[in-house]
């Protein structure tokens, strides 16, 4: 039993600090947009691949006027699925 416990804390620990990490990687993005990066720049390009097949599908739902709300809307999205609901679960199977 206590082997299994600790098993499910460990498997909630990495999914946070996984989830954690990519809204650290869209935060990221979005703040090197501001400055113009170099698009050959291997940091960059590695980023654009690990967050724009989470960013591009929210930019064709939402209407965009200038301001790229997708960030937002993406980490708004995670904190609340991914987080709350998921690792809710988790909790209720692993933990009790």
């Amino acid at each position: 039993m206590a082997g299994e416990e600790s098993f499910g804390h460990f498997i909630i620990w990495l999914l946070e600090l996984l989830i954690n990490g990519y809204v650290i990687l869209i935060i990221i993005r979005a703040l090197m947009s501001w400055f113009a990066p170099n698009p050959y720049n291997r940091f960059y390009l590695l980023l654009m691949q690990v967050t724009e097949p989470v960013l591009a599908p929210l930019r064709r739902i939402i209407p965009m006027s200038g301001i790229d709300f997708s960030p937002i809307i993406a980490i708004l999205l995670i904190n609340i699925v991914l987080k709350r609901i998921l690792l809710g679960l988790l909790k209720s199977l692993f933990l009790y």
